[in-house]
């Protein structure tokens, strides 16, 4: 994706365009088009110690200043209160995604380009600056790198704590700012001299939309200069690797060469399809030995429930096979009391198990990756002992009252939890509490159901299939005596509730008509999508309330209260296009017609890859137009579940034969000598997190 000079010297529009590399170890790099940092999550060396977990900004900015002739042009924007400075963006002509990160600046004639990157499976970034021209040039770059070596969900303020000393060597600097925390170690083509100065009170003006700290201190050790002519690179690496030597130019090749591989793999003759095929890598990350998938950028690690719901659109669909094996195996082996962790905590070793629907979400998956992979032994051997383990658990009671009730639907919930994925909490005050009987576990549920039976009779237990079937039957049978709300012709939201049924009209529904078959009947089916389509749909997602219930907030805005406040009370989710589309195709037929207006439902996320994070799908957007995007830049489930539809529903197809993972990762090029993976562990300086990142988006 390419922005024009009219863009990048527009300071609003560039502020609000943003880029996104990962490492694919849970670290990545991002921030805005114009350069200046708008969030405490832009960095420029973001590292996941534990991957993906336990992230440290260790570098996040460089300032950069180009000599030309005497005359000193600034290439790097900040923003201070009431103040831009310097103003780099004003000689930006255009900025690019492909295949990374690229800056054009035109600066007195010359045109210099500026590079980032990540190199997949490393803990370091390349920034790279260019001289672009057949005619001779000469200028002389002066680069400052600004460092905090904080938690990512903190701020950093100066102190007197922080080491100023640095390590010299040939072409090599480190610095250890905290003892605790890794340190930062630059190999460079240019000369350094060490110089410490503190940049007080940036300003990052998306933290304080959000109610939040916005202003931090940079330390910056020293400057660095480099010779540039003309169609030679210099190179600046910056690493908490413990490293003595690289070869970047094998690393940009490299990095290069396996990009072009997944861009190859991801080409699809719907343009859409194949942006999100590319985008869908991005949520791909190590935990230990295996792989996870990371919710969101910037502020989510890998949660159950997201997991799942995104595997088939990022895996399946994206033939990854061995990667959906990997992280279906790694939830298997913390199955407790029949559930599956909801998520994996930043700092610590205990995994979460506060959810209702991630652990029926999982056995869903299964199912999908044994219909794809045909992996009959391992599915077996691992995943089947798990399924029984929920299914049994459900039944008989697990944690927060979840359990299957007499008439055969799962109930649960206890004061002060939030189970579904409606999780908005804030303090003791949970926004959609949905205790009783939600509309899409019962639908989870009956699926589960026939995953058991189906299992049980493929592996010659037939007792435990005929109860599976005994149980789903019986489920069926009450769900259809007791969901259909006939005032308003569409499915209660919640049953058996505290205050009673619930007839808000919400998205969930969906679920009962794309996961089973029997559920709701095939007139009233088409009902619901009719008002679904008439009061919930809009041109980025569904609403997660009609406009026309009082409790309606058409603005996801505000401090922690306010935004939390929104969150499922009408703010548009775009995974929910997922289940939409597959319903709607299911329900009207798989005619052309149907088809084109199914894909219809899709088209506002092509205008949006060019929005917001470039190639990326947002969290969420306001209710109300122009449904501006907000929470997380960039949702796994954003991505996986209208690429799931594409594919699924709608017949898109790869354009050639996919690229298998393994062959990506035969791309990657390794350094010449390996980095250490021995890491001092400890805690960063000023977490400042609180509750406020986890509980906002």
């Amino acid at each position: 994706m390419k922005i024009g000079t009219q863009d990048c010297q527009d300071l609003e529009r560039a502020l609000s365009l943003e880029w996104l590399e990962q490492n694919g170890r849970g670290g990545f790099a991002s921030g805005t088009v114009a350069g200046a940092h708008t969030r405490r999550y832009h960095a420029l060396l973001l590292i996941a110690r534990k991957p993906p977990s336990e992230r440290f900004v260790l570098v996040n900015h460089l300032e950069e200043w180009l000599a030309i002739d005497g005359q000193v042009v600034p290439l790097s924007t900040n923003l201070y209160p009431g103040a831009v400075h310097p103003a780099g963006y004003e000689h930006c002509v255009e900025f690019s995604t492909d295949p990374w990160p690229i800056w054009t600046f035109v600066c007195n004639g010359m045109r210099l380009q500026r590079e980032i990157l990540l190199i997949q499976g490393r803990d370091l970034v390349i920034v790279r600056w260019t001289l672009l021209g057949r005619k001779k040039q000469r200028a002389v770059l002066r680069v400052r790198p600004k460092l905090t070596a904080r938690d990512y969900h903190g701020t950093h303020h100066e102190n007197g704590s922080l080491s100023t000393e640095a390590s010299i060597g040939d072409g090599l600097v480190a610095w250890q700012l905290y003892p605790d925390v890794p340190p930062v170690r630059a190999v460079h083509s240019g000369r350094y001299r060490h110089e410490s100065e503190w940049y007080r009170s940036l300003q990052f003006p998306v933290e304080r939309e959000r109610g939040l700290n916005s202003e931090e201190d940079w330390w910056s050790p020293g400057e660095f200069t480099f010779e540039l002519e003309s169609g030679s690179p210099q190179t600046m690496v910056l690493t908490s690797e413990a490293i003595d030597r690289l070869d970047v130019g094998a690393l940009v090749q490299g990095e290069k060469v396996r990009r072009d591989t997944v861009r190859q793999a991801a080409s699809a003759d719907d343009a859409l399809a194949g942006e999100l095929r590319r985008a869908a890598e991005c949520y791909l990350s190590e935990r230990r030995n295996r792989q996870t998938v990371i919710a969101g950028y910037p502020w989510f690690t890998d949660w159950g429930r997201d997991t799942f719901i995104s595997l088939p659109g990022l895996c399946l669909v994206t033939d990854r096979h061995d990667v959906a094996w990997q992280v279906i195996e790694s939830f298997a082996a913390h199955v407790s009391e029949g559930m599956v962790p909801n998520r994996f905590p930043d700092v610590g070793e205990q995994p979460e198990y506060n959810t209702i629907d991630a652990s029926l979400w999982f056995i869903h998956a299964i199912d999908r990756y044994l219909q794809a992979s045909q992996d009959e032994v391992r599915v077996r051997q691992t995943a089947w002992p798990a399924v029984k383990q929920i299914l049994d658990g459900y039944r008989h009671g697990t944690r927060y009252g979840i359990r299957m009730d007499e008439d055969g639907l799962i109930t649960g919930g206890v004061p002060g939890a939030q189970l579904t994925w409606m999780d908005a909490k804030v303090g003791d005050w949970v926004v959609t509490p949905r205790h009783g009987k939600p509309v899409e576990i019962q639908a989870l549920w009956v699926r589960a159901l026939e995953v058991g039976e189906t299992l049980a009779r493929r592996y010659g237990e037939a007792d435990y299939a005929a109860r599976c079937r005994a149980d789903r039957l019986h489920a069926i049978v009450l769900f259809r005596n007791r969901f259909w709300y006939e005032q308003g012709g569409y499915l209660y939201d919640v049953i058996d509730g505290p205050e009673g049924d619930d007839a808000s009209l919400r998205p969930n529904q969906l679920y009962a008509i794309s996961l089973v078959e029997e559920l709701v009947p095939r007139d009233r089916a088409q009902q619901i999508l009719c008002i679904v389509e008439e009061q919930l749909l809009t041109p980025v997602g569904l609403r997660t309330l009609s406009p026309r219930d009082p409790r309606y907030r058409p603005r996801y805005e505000g401090g922690v209260v306010e935004r939390d406040g929104a969150y499922h009370q009408g703010t548009v989710w775009p995974f929910l296009l997922g289940p939409f589309v597959t319903a709607w195709v299911k329900i009207f037929g798989e005619s052309a017609a149907v088809r084109k207006t199914a894909r219809g439902f899709l088209s506002g996320l092509e205008a949006h890859l060019h929005e917001a994070c470039l190639g990326q799908v947002s969290e969420v957007f306001d209710a109300e137009a122009p449904h501006r995007p907000r929470g997380c830049f960039a949702q796994a489930w954003s991505i996986a579940e209208p690429l799931r539809a594409l594919v699924e529903d709608l017949g898109i197809q790869a354009k050639a034969e996919n690229v298998t993972v393994k062959q990506i990762l035969a791309h990657q090029c390794k350094e010449t000598v390996p980095p250490s993976t021995q890491q001092k562990k400890g805690k960063s300086v000023q977490r400042g997190r609180g509750k406020d990142a986890m509980l906002t988006a």
